[in-house]
């Protein structure tokens, strides 16, 4: 079985954060692709050592990314 998740990855100093807000599990990279395969995998191994409890607790079905308009200074 797959499934579809989010990947919100940002340069953070010399290297990548990837972030996955349906678990709010993290990882980084040197570049944008090392951090998102160091994501699924962080994701992987998440699922494959965590209770069904954590997974259901965990879980956000309904994340939405989206982009607002504010003003500044």
């Amino acid at each position: 079985m797959t499934k579809k998740l989010t990947a919100i990855i940002e340069r953070e100093g010399d290297g990548f954060v990837a972030l996955c807000p349906e678990l709010d599990v993290a990882s980084q990279g040197d570049t944008v692709d090392d951090a998102r395969k160091n994501l699924k995998e962080a994701l992987e191994l998440f699922f494959e050592t965590a209770s069904s409890e954590e997974i259901k607790e965990r879980l956000h079905e309904e994340v939405y990314v989206t982009h607002v308009e504010v003003a500044v200074g």
